[in-house]
């Protein structure tokens, strides 16, 4: 395998990326550092996050740069503020047995005066949020017209946090012979847009296949019901002992919620979300790159461009929508040659996005087993014995206590006193599990499936005076109890719609949450009142009917892709 030194970089450079010990260079710098060394022509990588893209541009940039001229020669662009922050670093660390080079970062939530005295001062280098970067261009503080060298990094998220008017507007100032170099980890139409537009005969490079995931991680998944997610999620962390990971929601309601229970719950865990202030979410981001969090619960969009090192999983509490987006979550574990792991808990009508993952990932999902009390129980003893054996014992400081140790314990022979030790830790995962239900479904043909522990879900029925007349849906209604219940893990069963009212089922051990829930409720200016009609208990097994589109399963209450069938009954009928 070739070494940088065969590269074509300076001995500063070689000197500065030895000591932070990078030896071989990765696939994407192989191939594109001797091509932005040697050539003019523009370049579209594709590669997963963590493939070493910051040194793939980075280093020809800085290898390149006339240190005898303030002006800015290079302009890298990135999505998110933490991703413009760590670029900056990597180009200093970098760069440090080098002479003359200024590097800046500009981003929202930082202030802009402070960003145009380092700009007014020269920086040949200036690394920014597409917003920020051209609010100074407006404002004439960041001058671009000589720039030599564009970078669009993680273009992907660029583009869908909605920043290609900004990417137009930036892309339009810029001088026509500059060389442009596009990173992304997907190859969409709007990506494809922008090399068409901006970009001239540009060579495409590609680390691995387009749109797969990175090859080191592992893609699981476990099947719950809806509202034994949470449940599950607390079991697969208890599973795994040394987790460091990112737990993925859909909503930043949801984000809070999930967080806030874990941390009551005793993990060490936070949110990121779009409500938290600059100095909030940098606090939260502190800890987490410390390892003083192990987990972080956060939204697709407040985790784009977060580049941590080292994580062990990524759990997709929510599905994405779309493939990108479970390609960029599952790409942040498993860097560096390190192994990783996706995990998708999913409720059992979304098995049909296991498999079409599958087959546009190119990887098969190895479905698992929620794991049973004991098998928690026995892993964290395990974890914990490993840790008493491996623990540093500082003999210095410890020794003046041991006579008074000894002779408190000296009433327990070695058997008991290893006993005692390991329960201090061990009764409460002990007490917790003791009684622990299985939390897997029990699959039933293709997508359904069945929770058979105690025959079936116990359903309450409700009456609402909401119906065809006010243009109520089914997905409406099921968003009104998302709204009310302020929980999405709520089980719904079968919805009917009439002219004046409606019914729906809802988890009996919801029933009174929900009465209260509804104390006052107004739909569009109508109050709306709730009467409890009767408790069923939902069969294992339902027939499918050969009309009317009719669904044999509960809904779900997180969200709903059906199309408006407000013309029919959404449950289980019997043949007439």
């Amino acid at each position: 395998m070739p070494t940088f030194t065969k590269l074509g970089l300076s001995t500063e450079l070689l000197k500065a990326i030895n000591e932070l010990g990078f030896e071989n260079p990765t696939p994407i710098q192989k191939k594109t550092i001797p091509h932005l060394l040697n050539s003019n022509q523009d370049l579209v990588a594709l590669a997963q996050t963590g493939t070493g893209k910051t040194a793939a541009f980075g280093l020809p940039i800085i290898e390149q740069i006339d240190t005898d001229s303030i002006s800015t020669q290079a302009l890298i662009l990135c999505p998110t503020r933490e991703l413009c922050v760590q670029i900056t670093e990597d180009l200093k660390s970098y760069s440090k047995y080098l002479d003359g080079i200024n590097i800046t970062p500009v981003y929202g939530g930082a202030s802009m005066e402070t960003q145009k005295k380092l700009l007014r001062k020269g920086s040949q280098i200036v690394v920014g949020t597409p917003g920020r970067v051209l609010d100074l261009i407006n404002q004439k503080k960041l001058i671009v017209t000589a720039i030599k060298y564009l970078v669009l990094d993680e273009a992907d998220e660029m583009l869908s946090m909605g920043f290609k008017d900004a990417l137009d507007s930036i892309l339009e100032d810029t001088p026509k012979d500059k060389q442009v170099s596009l990173f992304s980890a997907t190859m969409s139409q709007e990506i494809r847009g922008i090399a068409n537009r901006y970009m001239k005969k540009p060579i495409e490079i590609t680390v691995g296949k387009q749109n797969t995931g990175a090859e080191n991680v592992e893609h699981t998944y476990y099947v719950v019901h809806a509202k034994d997610r949470y449940e599950a999620l607390k079991r697969i962390t208890d599973l795994n002992p040394d987790i460091y990971g990112i737990v993925f929601c859909r909503t930043r309601e949801e984000t809070k919620h999930i967080a806030e229970k874990l941390m009551h719950d005793g993990y060490n865990a936070d949110a990121l979300h779009g409500d938290l202030s600059q100095a909030q979410r940098d606090q939260v981001m502190g800890k987490f790159r410390v390892k003083h969090l192990q987990l972080l619960v956060a939204t697709d969009v407040a985790a784009r461009g977060l580049d941590v090192t080292d994580l062990t999983h990524i759990i997709n509490y929510d599905m994405p929508d779309e493939l990108g987006l479970y390609i960029h979550r599952s790409g942040r574990t498993g860097r560096a040659g390190k192994s990783g792991e996706s995990i998708s808990i999913i409720h059992t009508r979304e098995i049909s996005k296991i498999n079409i993952l599958e087959r546009q990932v190119g990887k098969k999902f190895e479905r698992k087993l929620i794991p049973a009390g004991k098998d928690v129980c026995e892993k964290q003893l395990y974890s914990l014995v490993d840790k008493v054996e491996k623990v540093e014992v500082n003999d210095e400081q410890i020794e003046k206590y041991l006579p008074n140790i000894y002779k408190k314990l000296s009433w327990l022979d070695r058997e008991e006193l290893i006993k005692h030790f390991v329960s201090v830790e061990f009764n409460r995962f002990l007490s917790y599990y003791e009684n622990a239900p299985d939390l897997n479904t029990v699959v039933i043909g293709k997508n359904d499936a069945r929770n058979k522990r105690d025959g079936g879900t116990t359903f309450s029925r409700f009456y609402i005076n909401i119906g065809h007349k006010h243009k109520i849906t089914p997905t409406r209604i099921i968003g009104i109890i998302n709204e009310q219940m302020r929980s999405k893990s709520i089980e719904i069963g079968k919805i009917v719609i009439s002219d004046k009212y409606s019914t729906f089922d809802i988890d009996h051990r919801y029933q009174q949450d929900i009465i209260k829930a509804f104390a006052g409720a107004k739909f569009e200016n109508r109050a709306m009142t709730i009467e409890l009609a009767e408790t069923i208990q939902e069969p294992v097994k339902q027939d499918r009917h050969e009309r009317g589109g009719r669904y044999d399963r509960p809904a779900r209450s997180e969200h709903s892709d059906r199309s408006d069938r407000s013309q029919r009954t959404f449950g289980r009928r019997k043949r007439r």
